[in-house]
């Protein structure tokens, strides 16, 4: 480890990834790259945490199916998602008999239980090793905003929890022709303030150009060396707000190299999304279906994914408390 860069020696292979997700994301300009599209959001169950908890188990289920392995072969599992406790991945997960590693980092989740399954795969504590994430519009407005009933108006800041879940299967062996995880970077708590619970972007943002900029000056490297920098999720408000920071604070342009999955995963002017996309989910379907498959195809062949959270609880906006942002990132090659 170089001051904040986590540098994986054995560069762990992503040798299996799959991707759940909702109706109104398979609507979206994605609908063709995920693995399965569920049209009943409330999966035929009677409460949409329920309907969550479906989605990981479906992403897991698939991930064992595609890689020709049993549960009894995998050492752990990562998951994490928006509910209280985790409830979602646990009890998505509990019937799997996988030893299980619950993480929660809000809608950073997805990089955040990547990196940490890598870790223990490039350790050599693990031989395979599951991370997994998941949201859900629903459960998530009921538990942050206000339940769907109530019929309150979203201002434009707002951004759509993706109902949806990614899930990718790490390996301690050289794969050939499989995404490499080479480096990650824990991303910095920071707080600038943000106190409105419909703007996550505002909230996220300065998190995410820390961390940016971070790696980038850790690895000396610039935006060029990229295929792409992805974040997930800011949303156009967000992503604005990244630009202006990055090029303020630190001189750094990477509006040619970037796009947040926030944008990718909905036609954002036509599906009613205000600011686009958010929510474990998002960064996580998009990375385990149409990046993985990129770099697996060698379509893409460096890629830095730095998955942003907002750190609020359902209780802390009634407590006066603002908005901590943290961003995590990872990076991701197709070994070639």
């Amino acid at each position: 480890m170089s001051g904040r860069i986590i540098d994986f020696k054995t560069k762990p292979s992503v040798i299996c990834w799959s991707s759940v997700v909702g109706k109104k994301e398979g609507e979206g300009p994605l609908g063709k790259v995920f693995d399965m599209i569920i049209e009943d959001d409330r999966c035929g169950l009677d409460t949409w945490e329920k309907a969550e908890s479906h989605l990981q188990k479906v992403a897991l289920g698939l991930i064992l199916d595609k890689s020709g392995r049993k549960a009894e072969d995998i050492d752990g599992i990562f998951a994490g998602d928006l509910i209280n406790q985790c409830t979602g991945s646990a009890f998505g997960i509990r019937d799997l008999g996988i030893p299980y590693i619950g993480i929660y980092g809000a809608c950073s989740t997805s990089v955040l239980t990547l990196i940490s399954a890598a870790e223990f795969v490039d350790s050599g504590k693990m031989k395979l090793a599951i991370s997994s994430t998941s949201s859900h519009f629903c459960s998530a407005e009921k538990q942050f905003r206000f339940p769907l009933e109530y019929g309150g108006q979203r201002p434009p800041s707002a951004q759509w929890t993706v109902t949806g879940a990614g899930a990718a299967l790490i390996s301690s062996k050289d794969e050939k022709a499989c995404p490499k995880i080479e480096k990650a970077i824990f991303g910095k708590m920071i707080d600038l303030g943000v106190t409105d619970a419909n703007n996550m972007g505002a909230a996220m943002a300065p998190a995410a150009a820390d961390t940016i900029a971070s790696f980038l000056k850790e690895t000396q490297t610039t935006p060029e060396h990229y295929d792409l920098i992805l974040t997930g999720d800011l949303g156009k408000i967000g992503s604005q707000l990244l630009y202006q920071l990055l090029e303020k604070e630190y001189s750094i342009d990477i509006k040619e190299k970037h796009n947040d999955t926030g944008l990718m995963m909905y036609y954002v002017d036509k599906q009613d999304v205000h600011s686009g996309g958010s929510g474990c989910g998002c960064c996580g379907s998009i990375m385990c279906s149409k990046i993985m498959n990129e770099l697996s195809e060698g379509k893409l062949h460096k890629v830095l994914v730095v998955a942003t959270g907002a750190l609020l609880s359902a209780v802390s906006p009634f407590q006066g408390e603002s908005i901590p942002g943290i961003a995590h990132g990872i990076l991701l090659t197709d070994g070639r």
